[in-house]
């Protein structure tokens, strides 16, 4: 059973990437509602930062594709903070207020350049570690692309990354 009625992640990279909408990873879903409804532990505070990472391969609900290795790429860090992160209001100071569930990325957020080819990459995830990790949000592009060595860094603009939790 999954605790939100559904989650809209809808992203679009700039210059490079259109995303569909997708679920919570069932980590995230077990942590959650063992967290909210059986009083167990999940720390508020660890990570300090999500780390967003991209695919060549599908994710699955329970697990991440076949990330990007090598040639410039590195998964960008985001911090758990109201800087960080525009509230349901709109901006990044204060408590959420808002009506509709959505948050989004403040800032920028950018990969490395690639310096060889990347691939076809078809996915992308939110993740707790810099390497390794947990999944808790992963969902495949609506159109994969192609990074090849010398092609500009992808980026998601400040606003693009959105995270919706509908109830």
């Amino acid at each position: 059973m999954k605790i939100f009625k559904k989650l809209m992640l809808a992203v679009m990279l700039a210059l490079v990437f259109s995303v569909q909408a997708a679920s919570l990873n069932d980590y995230l879903e077990n942590k959650t509602v063992d967290h909210l409804f059986r009083a167990t532990a999940y720390s508020e505070s660890s990570p300090a930062s999500f780390y967003v990472a991209l695919f060549t391969t599908s994710c699955t609900d329970a697990a991440v594709g076949t990330e990007v290795s090598g040639a410039g790429y590195a998964r960008i860090a985001i911090a758990r903070s109201q800087a960080a992160w525009n509230g349901t209001h709109g901006t990044n100071s204060g408590a959420s207020s808002g009506t509709d569930g959505t948050i989004d990325n403040n800032a920028i957020i950018q990969f490395g350049s690639p310096t060889a080819n990347w691939g076809s990459v078809t996915s992308f995830g939110i993740l707790d570690a810099i390497a390794g990790g947990n999944p808790l949000v992963c969902t495949d592009l609506t159109t994969s692309k192609t990074i090849n060595n010398g092609d500009a860094a992808p980026s998601f603009a400040a606003g693009a990354l959105t995270i919706q939790i509908d109830n």
